[in-house]
């Protein structure tokens, strides 16, 4: 049985309902998440995320592994490979813990450094992720996302 805002809810390729609120609920047990947009495509089989880490907890990681010389710059946090294999094995411990099926786990994302918030549009009064402006806004990531996926394949 599947729980979520009706409208929220997806299907994937291989015809598997997502109910995505649920499983950024999941994700957001990491420590070092702050906020998450998961996308899925019915053309494609797995999902992907956009994600706003926690800037905070990632600075005092920085420090104590070495990277005090990037620990407060965004844009170089959100593209450095060691914080992104961070998030990546944070993820699938996570997964793991809360069972997600592999077809509700993301299989790839992008860090960006700007909040969600009620200002910039993808959130409402409430804080709920407004999943149409999220779309819309980051459509060029999510298409890029796919298109990395789609060369790994070959």
């Amino acid at each position: 049985q599947i729980i979520d805002r009706k409208k929220n809810i997806f299907k994937l390729a291989q015809g598997e309902y997502i109910r995505p609120d649920y499983i950024e609920n999941v994700y957001k047990q990491s420590q070092y998440i702050g906020n998450i947009f998961i996308y899925g495509d019915s053309n494609e089989t797995y999902l992907v995320a956009i994600i706003v880490p926690d800037f905070e907890v990632l600075e005092l990681w920085c420090k104590q592994n070495n990277l005090s010389n990037i620990a407060n710059i965004k844009d170089k946090l959100v593209n450095n490979t060691r914080i992104i294999n961070l998030i990546r094995n944070d993820m699938d411990k996570i997964a793991k813990k809360e069972e997600l099926n592999g077809f509700e786990k993301v299989k790839r994302f992008k860090l960006i450094q700007d909040e969600f918030t009620p200002e910039s549009g993808l959130l409402t009064p409430s804080m709920k992720l407004k999943r149409n402006v999220a779309k819309n806004t980051f459509l060029k990531d999510i298409k890029q996302l796919y298109a990395q996926a789609a060369k790994s394949k070959l």
